[in-house]
């Protein structure tokens, strides 16, 4: 059996976006790993640094473990699953390459919201990579939602994603995609009144892990 390794940076995600990997991915084992210090340690001068060494001790303990493949489910790791599926040699994948992806086909007017800048810069950076790929040149707008990340962090959803749906509503009218960076603001989605569609990371990167593995399977099977 398949086995996939998620590897999060919080623990809030780590049930939705596993539930949501077992659902897609029946004939899969799901195994989860967590560093809840990442994000923090990303926007500290004197720890950013050891970032990605703790990303290939995990990807390497996933990779002990039996682990196929490694998903990223968090946006600020994302430029450096490359390195780490380098170092651990083992694919790494990144849950919001698929968003960015949909993101790009939609439109040249992207809307990106964040509750964290060390989530921000690098969406924006996975947007630009893709969209080159696909020789296209999108405007990109971008916000950090004051108050929101203080408010899910001490345990108030309703005011993040009242917060978070505001600002959909702000930026929706000069965009023709708003794409959310957080796989912890996807509650925020439904609240907010808008025909712009609103993208976030999980459904589509769990839908490409699936089709990815779907494709080795039957590759090797044609090899045989």
């Amino acid at each position: 059996m398949t086995r996939v390794a998620l590897l999060h940076t919080g623990a809030v995600v780590i049930g939705p976006i596993a539930d949501r990997a077992r659902a897609t991915i029946a004939d899969a084992t799901i195994v989860n790993y967590l560093d809840d210090r990442i994000v923090a340690d990303l926007g500290d001068d004197s720890r950013a640094a050891s970032v990605p060494e703790r990303l290939i001790d995990l990807a390497s303990a996933a990779r002990a473990a039996g682990a196929d493949v490694v998903m990223f489910t968090c946006s600020s790791i994302s430029h450096l699953a490359a390195p780490t599926a380098e170092a651990v040699g083992i694919p790494v994948l990144r849950i919001d390459e698929a968003m960015a992806d949909e993101a790009v086909r939609i439109g040249p007017r992207i809307a990106v919201l964040a509750t964290l800048p060390t989530t921000l810069t690098p969406t924006v950076g996975l947007l630009r990579e893709r969209a080159a790929l696909a020789r296209a040149t999108p405007a990109i707008a971008e916000e950090v939602i004051e108050g929101a990340f203080a408010a899910v962090s001490s345990g108030d959803r309703a005011t993040h994603d009242r917060l978070v749906a505001a600002a959909i509503e702000r930026h929706a009218p000069n965009a023709d995609v708003v794409v959310l960076a957080q796989a912890s603001m996807a509650s925020a989605a439904e609240a907010a009144e808008t025909e712009v569609p609103v993208l976030t990371s999980v459904a589509p990167g769990i839908d490409r892990l699936r089709d990815i593995l779907e494709a080795r399977s039957h590759e090797e099977e044609s090899n045989r």
